[in-house]
C-alpha cells in the first residue's frame, strides 16, 4: 500500500500507480504533501498578507514540550525524546504522545518497534506501543526510502503533522526536534504554544557548541527552558563496571550553570541502553527495577514538576 504523497509523485513522474486508502483525495501535492483531507489546518493566506503566524494549542493536548539538541548524534532521540524520557511518565498513568518532527531522518518506527501506515479518519490516527501515541514521517514512507523534498514541501508536511493528527486526550505531547536551529524549529516555536524545551547534549565541547545555539534559540523565541540533560556522561564497562569519562567531564553541567538553566540529570553510556533502543524496547520496560530506569524516571519527574504535571 503506497501513501498518497508517493502516489502524487508517481503521477508526476509517470511511474505506475497503486490503490491506497488515501487515493480518493485530490489535493495539490505542494500544498498538501501528505494528501490529507482538509480539516482544521492553518488557512492558506496570500503571501503578501502573511505576517508572523499565530501560536495555537493542539486540540485535546494538555502540555507540549520540545526536546532538542541542535546537534546530531548526541542520542537525543533515543534517550530524551523517545523511549527513555517519555515512558517513565506514561507508566505513572498519564497519557503521553510523541511527534517526530524530523522529516528527513525519522527514527520513531525503529525506537518504538512500530510499522505500518497510520489509519485515516479525516485526520491521521497515531500508532501506539507501550501505551504511547506516536506519529512520524517514518510511518508514511518505507524504512529505506529517502524524503527528497525542498524546504517548502517539508514545511507543508510539518504543518500537517502538527495540526492534522488526531491525538485524542493527552496529558503530554513531546515534540522530538531534528538537529539545527532552522525552518523546522522556527515553524514549531512560532505556531505551537510550547510549555517548555529540554536540551540534550554530551559533555563534549563540540556538541556543546550547538547545544548553546539551541539554548539561545529558545530564549530568542521566548520558549521556557526546562533544563539540559547530559547524555553519555560516562562510559560504564559492561564487564567490570569501570567508569570512564570518554567525552569529557561535566561539560553540560557547566553549560547549564553558565546559561542559568537547570541540569536535569546525567545518563551514562552503556551497552544495554543501546541494545534496548535497537530492539525498540525501552529500558523502563526491559529493566524496570534497574539503575538506568531509575535515572530516567528521576529526569522525567523533574521535567513534569516544572510544567505542572
Amino acid at each position: 500500500m503506497i501513501p498518497i504523497k508517493l502516489l502524487h509523485f508517481f503521477a508526476s513522474t509517470g511511474l505506475p500507480k497503486s490503490k491506497s486508502r488515501f487515493s480518493s483525495f485530490n489535493a495539490k501535492f505542494h500544498e498538501n504533501p501528505l494528501g490529507l483531507p482538509r480539516s482544521d489546518a492553518p488557512p492558506v493566506i496570500p503571501r503578501m498578507q502573511r505576517g508572523l503566524p499565530q501560536k495555537r494549542s493542539i486540540p485535546g493536548v494538555g502540555k507540549v514540550i520540545a526536546v532538542s539538541s541542535a546537534k546530531g548524534g548526541v542520542g537525543k532521540s533515543t534517550i530524551a525524546g523517545k523511549l527513555y524520557f517519555i515512558h517513565p511518565v506514561a507508566l505513572q498513568g498519564r497519557k503521553v504522545g510523541i511527534l517526530d518532527t524530523d522529516i528527513f531522518g525519522p527514527s520513531i518506527p525503529k525506537l518504538f518497534n512500530l510499522s505500518g501506515e497510520p489509519s485515516l479518519d479525516n485526520r491521521l490516527i497515531p500508532l501506539q506501543n507501550y501505551g504511547v501515541e506516536s506519529m512520524s514521517m517514518g510511518f508514511l514512507v518505507g524504512e529505506e526510502a529517502p524524503v527528497v523534498w525542498r524546504g517548502l514541501m517539508v514545511m507543508k508536511a510539518l504543518q500537517q503533522l502538527l495540526h492534522e493528527v488526531e491525538w485524542g486526550a493527552l496529558d503530554l505531547l513531546i515534540l522530538d526536534l531534528p538537529p539545527g536551529t532552522g525552518d523546522t524549529q522556527l515553524t514549531i516555536t512560532q505556531q505551537i504554544l510550547l510549555d517548555g524545551a529540554v536540551i540534550v547534549s554530551t559533555p563534549q565541547d563540540i556538541a556543546l557548541i550547538d547545544a548553546v545555539k539551541g539554548i539561545n534559540m529558545f530564549k530568542k523565541v521566548n520558549v521556557p527552558l526546562l533544563g539540559i540533560i547530559q547524555n553519555m556522561s560516562i562510559f560504564v564497562c559492561p564487564k567490570c563496571n569501570h567508569e570512564t569519562s570518554i567525552f569529557g567531564c561535566d561539560g553540560a553541567r557547566r553549560t547549564a550553570e553558565k546559561h542559568g538553566i537547570e541540569h536535569l540529570g546525567d545518563i551514562p553510556l552503556h551497552q544495554s541502553i543501546c541494545a534496548q533502543a535497537d530492539l525498540g524496547k525501552p529500558t523502563v520496560i526491559s529493566e524496570p527495577d534497574g539503575i538506568y530506569a531509575q535515572i530516567f524516571r528521576e529526569i522525567a519527574k523533574r521535567i513534569c514538576n516544572k510544567i505542572g504535571l
